[in-house]
């Protein structure tokens, strides 16, 4: 409702400028296409500097989380644990204390994948 309140007298304050477009050669098809490049000029920028960048980190992400595996260290909402069971669309998370938590992989912020040092001690740790 501010906002209505807002635009109506920034309306009115245009009509009361705007002069015939006969007396200053400017006719409606001009004004048209001058309007739809400037919505066109617009729209490329929201899809380059918007939609593209966040397009592809979502991606990232996705790919990210699909490669997750048993022994991956992973962040889920600002908790830090161990993969230690990957199912479907969930994934349980083994925890300090040998706590478990199953998140949804969507849930998943960061992985640092296992290297092969650390998945010998893993392996010979889960004996």
């Amino acid at each position: 409702m501010k906002l209505y309140k807002f635009l109506l007298p920034l309306f009115a304050a245009t009509s009361l400028f705007a002069e015939e477009g006969e007396s200053v050669g400017y006719n409606s098809q001009g004004g048209f296409m001058q309007m739809m490049i400037m919505i066109s000029i617009a729209m490329v920028f929201f899809y380059f500097i918007l939609y593209r960048p966040e397009q592809k980190r979502r991606k990232k992400a996705e790919t990210m989380r699909n490669a997750i595996k048993k022994g991956d260290r992973v962040t889920a909402m600002g908790i830090i644990g161990t993969i230690a069971q990957v199912k479907e669309q969930t994934v349980i998370v083994k925890m300090y204390k040998g706590g478990e938590i199953e998140f949804l992989k969507g849930a998943i912020t960061d992985v640092q994948p296992q290297t092969e040092e650390k998945a010998e001690t893993v392996e010979i740790s889960s004996f």
